[in-house]
């Protein structure tokens, strides 16, 4: 769709190659045909005193006029080869998209699904996709591990460290107060 304003083409539609060839030939007729009319006009301006000259001059316009009507004529026939080619190309077109959408066998069906499972296809396949991911939450999990391990292994020393803290405090308590187990007492005999 084209809308002309004072030569000014508000509209292209540059989707097809073949709109793109009609809007050239429109621009090479729109030439020819301003040419020839200025050529009209160029005309007008001659002077002519006898009618020799007058009937030259008629000549002259009639050969602009016919040139014009080529130039319209040949435009016209052009644009019934470019109603073709588009009509041809967007069958083209139809019918790749058509393609796309077409039912498949119970065979491709399959392949595709093998496809599709595997990875073969140039996008990863589902268990390609299950098995980057069940890596990932491996490795987070891991990650996570060891560092639980780390804090518990700090939080075991510190009990460690608190436990025989405690356990040397009641062993120098028990000293001082002279409160100590069996085997560590004290045997006076004398003989």
């Amino acid at each position: 769709m084209n809308i002309k304003i004072q030569g000014i083409t508000l509209f292209r539609n540059y989707g097809l190659k073949s709109t793109q060839d009609r809007l050239e030939r429109q621009e090479k007729r729109d030439g020819q045909i301003a040419f020839w009319e200025k050529q009209k006009d160029n005309l007008k301006n001659m002077k002519s005193d006898s009618l020799e000259d007058i009937s030259r001059k008629l000549d002259i316009l009639h050969g602009y006029d016919e040139q014009i009507a080529a130039a319209k004529a040949e435009y016209n026939n052009s644009q019934m080869f470019h109603v073709l080619d588009e009509a041809r190309e967007r069958a083209e077109k139809i019918a790749e998209e058509a393609e796309k959408y077409a039912p498949k066998t119970p065979e491709e069906r399959l392949e595709d699904m093998i496809e599709e499972a595997t990875g073969v296809d140039k996008d990863a396949g589902m268990l390609a996709e299950a098995m980057d991911e069940l890596a990932e939450i491996a490795e987070e999990m891991t990650e996570e591990t060891v560092e639980e391990l780390g804090e518990m292994a700090e939080e075991l020393e510190e009990v460690e460290n608190v436990d025989q803290t405690q356990s040397e405090m009641e062993a120098a308590s028990k000293f001082s107060t002279g409160d100590l187990p069996e085997k560590y007492k004290r045997i006076d005999y004398r003989i």
